[in-house]
């Protein structure tokens, strides 16, 4: 079993920066495509980033140019660091985990996901 628990959410300014951590158990970055999903209330599951195994990334055009994602593999912490940050950018963000990384994307939800944390961006 997958466990991902995430942090580094907050309250920021438009234009500000924060970097979401999540912690996931051993060895989940061998064997998954990890990545991270955000929903706002009432819109769609929308796919943010996915890093796969092999450590391609992938953005989402909103946010290509100003997220990025890596992961530390001694620590098995997944990052996103997040720059430039815009109103719309607000909602619940997932650390996500599956042998595939379209799942992060759209379609059902992806095997393994977190409690989420929270951001939140103030025009």
């Amino acid at each position: 079993q997958v466990q991902l628990v995430e942090s580094g959410g907050g309250s920021v300014q438009a234009g500000g920066s924060l970097r979401l951590s999540c912690a996931a158990s051993r060895y989940s970055y061998i064997k998954y495509c990890m990545g991270w999903f955000r929903q706002a209330p009432g819109k769609e599951r929308e796919g943010v980033a996915t890093i796969d195994y092999d450590g391609s990334t992938n953005y989402a055009d909103s946010v290509k140019g100003r997220f990025t994602i890596s992961k530390d593999g001694a620590k098995n912490i997944l990052y996103l660091q997040m720059n430039t940050l815009r109103p719309e950018d607000t909602a619940m963000y997932y650390c996500a985990a599956d042998g595939f990384c379209g799942r992060v994307w759209s379609g059902p939800y992806p095997r393994h996901w977190g409690q989420g944390t929270q951001v939140t961006v103030s025009s």
